[in-house]
């Protein structure tokens, strides 16, 4: 089964429908048309409308929508229109706390990615992350630092968010999911600070990162990209292993080659591929 990679995926408010075509087009790994956080309560039956006309009119294009949270009004509704529509991918789920959340959305057909945003979600990971139509999980940094009272930007929360992060990552990989997104880095304009949290989630077995603004994806991009150094290493590997024709492991340069090795190679060289 085809799995895809995503590095970075795109959120574009609902209640801007003059803005998916430019979405789709900003080069995101995925783009997601958002009916919650970044539409106003007196426009959510409109952003699923303005979606709807989109895609009837742009049969080719593919998208992913965030609904509203299992406990609003339009969820419901969110879902019945997501189920309806071929060309959404999947849903995004916010505000998931547990497996019975995901049920309800995997009713739709689509792959699920829920979001652990709150402590009860956190504590929720193993039946979130194992139940039926989850695709992979993101994390949710701004909303679980506020449902937990962090002070953000201290050496205190930075710790508490990044070992809610490994426990992200450890279920996921306990599940068999595809590596999760790390969440929107809010200050669009701090390019740097974008790279190094990308970076850092990545060196934290991250696959790419959620983003609010076209700027911010060739820097996900980069920040995720082997170096060349570690291009040429994979390439040796995988040439030294085609060579060793099967050899459960062999020397290369004064280094042993075993198959947890050689899939990282590989892994590196399916990245660089994007």
């Amino acid at each position: 089964m085809y799995r895809p990679i995503v590095r970075s995926a795109l959120f574009v408010p609902g209640s801007r429908p003059e803005r998916f075509a430019k979405a789709l087009a900003a080069g995101a790994d995925a783009v997601i048309v958002d009916f919650e956080d970044a539409v106003e309560e007196p426009l959510k039956r409109q952003a699923r409308d303005n979606l709807g006309a989109f895609l009837l009119g742009n049969a080719q294009a593919s998208v992913w929508v965030r609904v509203n949270a299992p406990d609003h009004v339009e969820h419901a509704a969110d879902l019945a229109f997501c189920k309806q529509q071929a060309g959404v991918a999947g849903v995004l789920l916010p505000k998931v706390e547990s497996a019975a959340h995901v049920a309800a959305v995997w009713q739709t057909g689509k792959p699920v990615w829920p979001i652990i945003e709150s402590a009860k979600g956190l504590l929720a990971l193993a039946q979130i992350a194992g139940a039926e139509g989850v695709e992979r999980l993101s994390f949710g940094g701004l909303d679980l630092a506020l449902d937990l009272n962090l002070n953000t930007g201290t050496p205190a929360a930075q710790a508490f968010l990044d070992q809610a992060r490994m426990s992200v990552q450890l279920h996921s990989r306990g599940a068999d999911l595809l590596p999760p997104l790390d969440g929107v880095f809010p200050a669009i304009a701090d390019l740097d600070g974008l790279h190094r949290a990308t970076r850092h989630a990545y060196d934290m077995g991250y696959g790419g990162a959620l983003c609010i603004h076209p700027t911010q994806i060739p820097v996900i991009h980069a920040a995720l990209a082997p170096s060349a150094e570690d291009l040429s290493w994979a390439h040796n590997v995988v040439q030294a292993s085609a060579v060793a024709k099967g050899a459960g492991a062999f020397q290369l340069e004064g280094q042993m080659i075993d198959a947890p090795v050689l899939l990282r190679a590989q892994r590196l060289l399916v990245l660089a591929a994007g």
